[in-house]
């Protein structure tokens, strides 16, 4: 007579009650360890839609890049807004710009004129830390702490009149982008980690073109 062995039973639904269990827990998670995302919008016509966009940069760097670096500034406009004197970052920032103008550009000529061309662009700074696998440590993550998004619209005055109008707009869309970025950082400080490294550059950076939603998360390093 042949011997069958008793089989084990399989509790499905306890396994996927401890399977949601876990997805929402890692959900909250997540959610705890999303950014602050500040959101600053700018109007350009075509021929100062760069200007704009590396200015608004600079800005933004100029308060959160924290090497040591002189102080300058260049004219924008009727505004003189601050200018970050590193090569590899304003080299960052002209390909960035370049690339959304071109974006601009492409919609543009696509057809999407009367109905307003827009792109967006994403600024956004990491800390690093150690990643645990399994109760080990394995390598670092960088985890964002801060984001700052621009929603560009590129005007396309036709006449004299709406060119002066856009003028104006602009003149005072960028110093209320200028101001909403000087009273930010000065007002949101508690979310910047602290300084655990000595590297010139403890917070790594990425600007983003039209960033998805999950664009803020941890990225993945192996060291």
């Amino acid at each position: 007579m042949q011997c069958t062995p008793p089989y084990r039973t399989f509790n499905t639904s306890r396994y996927r009650c401890s399977n949601s269990k876990q997805m929402i827990e890692n959900n909250l998670v997540m959610e705890q360890r999303r950014p602050p995302e500040y959101i600053i919008e700018v109007f350009a016509d075509p021929s100062s839609v760069k200007d704009v966009v590396r200015g608004i940069l600079h800005t933004i760097f100029f308060h959160r890049f924290f090497p040591s670096i002189r102080p300058k500034s260049r004219d924008i406009l009727d505004l003189t807004l601050p200018f970050v004197d590193d090569v590899e970052l304003e080299t960052l920032i002209d390909q960035r710009t370049a690339t959304l103008v071109r974006q601009l550009d492409t919609s543009s000529d696509q057809g999407a004129r009367n109905t307003g061309v827009r792109g967006l662009m994403a600024v956004q700074f990491f800390e690093k830390k150690r990643r645990k696998a399994w109760g080990f440590m394995k390598g670092e993550e960088e985890v964002c702490w801060e984001q700052w998004t621009l929603d560009v619209t590129l005007a396309t005055p036709r006449t004299e009149s709406e060119r002066a109008k856009v003028r104006k707009a602009m003149e005072a869309m960028l110093l209320k982008a200028a101001m909403k970025i000087v009273t930010t950082v000065n007002r949101e400080k508690d979310h910047i980690p602290p300084i655990t490294t000595s590297e010139a550059n403890p917070f790594p950076y990425q600007i983003v073109i039209n960033p998805k939603d999950n664009s803020w998360g941890a990225r993945m390093g192996i060291f």
